[in-house]
């Protein structure tokens, strides 16, 4: 068949385009920007172009598999919609390639990303196996996309973005996180609430939900959901306000805390790597090991743990998965790991992902001087969040702002990259383009460096770090 991709650098596209790719099909696709991923692509054997151009397609697609993320007002968007030609969204098609497998989904506003790529890392060396789908590049696979036709199990990040992972009926379903987002899709955070508990309800008779503690409470404080009958904790007499309820059958977890079913305690900082010891309800893992990880990858870690040791693993294989886990690029992604400096790259573009970020990195590097580079990365979120992104960002020593990266939006007057500048409360602070970065950071003498963000401030890292490494000498 031929297949063709609307926006086929994505992330979550560019692994479907493997896919097809490997098995034996025919695969092109359009996407507004080259990037390093899609000349990887490219020298995987598919063909792409990126100029906005229906006569540019030159094969007749059989199916065609788009991203919300492309405008409909592009031309090939409207040209591809009046030929008649089957359209799937990219939800749809990983929904369909999940079915007759035993779906393993993480969903949340931050964290699938790298639990998804744990679990997928873990069920593999561990000689279970798994096929996986994956939001990021994984560092031990050089790839977002694992085939693994022995395996019953396919991980898949479960991406609430269009209510996308609706598509999806899990046979094991996490959650990570579910502060507010998107909520230009979602318009508030109840509705949002709404969506991943639907997604919960979604798991499969006989399946499994792991939720990280507190996921299901509101803004306010109050439970939004209480936990089904199959829960093996008792429901609290104080769940007086719940809106919803969960059906399947429910473990929580948590890194910090006592009262879940998986949690950390011990948490510590020893030359680089993290140790913790693992409580589970089959007993404790004493000094588990995470290699130049951070400290909220420890909650990914015992999420990732709860569905692998359910999943069959025995201790010894977590403990060795956990230890060779390599990270995933522009998830805490060390670039320079010197003495004199440490620049480190990240996808945070929620004020609550930067948070963590920064709570890491004050952790493993205390008293530095830290220079946090940050894009900010779609209008509605800038304008939603700017205050929190302020307050948090003005924790760093030295702070630089670019322009916003709008990816699939229109302009909102009055929203800017200086709306968030203006409310970071101390003075050492900077509007600058990608240019003005590369000359800038360095003069701010910093011990840390930090870029941030989801947009093409990527582009900018393999120059900044050559920068870097030039007043290094």
């Amino acid at each position: 068949m031929n297949y063709y991709f609307l926006g086929i650098g994505g992330i979550g596209m560019s692994a479907l385009a493997r896919y097809f790719k490997l098995q034996g099909h025919n695969v092109s696709g359009y996407d507004r920007t080259p990037s390093e991923l899609t000349h990887q692509l490219e020298s995987e054997g598919i063909a792409i172009h990126y100029d906005d151009d229906p006569t540019l397609i030159r094969t007749k697609p059989d199916l065609i598999v788009y991203t919300p993320a492309v405008p409909d007002d592009t031309a090939e968007m409207k040209y591809l919609r009046q030929t008649g030609i089957t359209m799937v969204k990219r939800s749809q098609m990983l929904g369909h390639l999940t079915e007759g497998h035993k779906c393993i989904a993480v969903a949340g506003s931050h964290g699938k990303t790298t639990s998804s790529s744990l679990i997928a890392h873990l069920l593999q060396q561990s000689g279970i196996g798994c096929s996986a789908f994956l939001g990021g590049i994984c560092k031990n696979f050089g790839s977002n996309l694992l085939v693994n036709p022995g395996s019953e199990y396919i991980v898949v990040e479960a991406d609430e973005y269009d209510r996308s992972f609706l598509q999806l009926h899990p046979y094991y379903s996490v959650i990570t996180a579910t502060d507010p987002d998107h909520l230009d899709i979602y318009g508030t955070h109840q509705a949002m609430l709404e969506a991943f508990c639907q997604y919960a309800n979604q798991t499969v008779d006989g399946g499994h939900l792991f939720i990280k503690e507190g996921c299901f409470v509101t803004e306010g404080g109050e439970p939004f959901i209480e936990y089904g009958p199959h829960h093996h904790h008792e429901a609290h007499d104080d769940r007086n306000h719940t809106q919803a309820e969960l059906r399947p059958t429910i473990s929580t977890y948590t890194a910090h805390g006592i009262e879940a079913d998986y949690y950390a305690i011990n948490v510590r900082n020893y030359r680089g790597d993290i140790y913790f010891d693992l409580r589970t309800p089959q007993g404790v893992f004493y000094d588990i090991c995470l290699t130049e990880s951070c400290l909220y990858n420890v909650e990914n870690a015992v999420a990732a743990s709860s569905v692998a040791l359910s999943c069959g693993l025995n201790e010894y294989q977590l403990r060795a998965g956990l230890k060779s886990f390599k990270g995933i690029r522009r998830r805490f992604d060390y670039h320079i790991n010197e003495p004199s400096l440490i620049y480190i790259d990240d996808y945070a573009h929620h004020p609550r992902e930067i948070a963590a970020t920064l709570e890491s990195v004050r952790y493993l590097y205390p008293g530095k001087r830290i220079v946090g580079v940050f894009q900010p990365h779609l209008y509605s979120r800038t304008a939603e969040f700017a205050t929190q992104f302020a307050e948090v960002l003005s924790t760093l020593d030295e702070v630089v702002l670019m322009p916003i990266y709008p990816a699939r939006e229109r302009p909102i007057p009055g929203v800017n990259s200086h709306t968030i500048l203006k409310q970071i409360k101390h003075m050492s602070k900077y509007l600058c383009s990608p240019q003005q970065v590369l000359e800038l950071v360095p003069a701010l003498c910093p011990d840390v460096v930090l870029t941030l963000g989801a947009g093409d401030i990527d582009r900018l890292v393999p120059q900044l770090e050559q920068t870097l490494r030039e007043n290094l000498l």
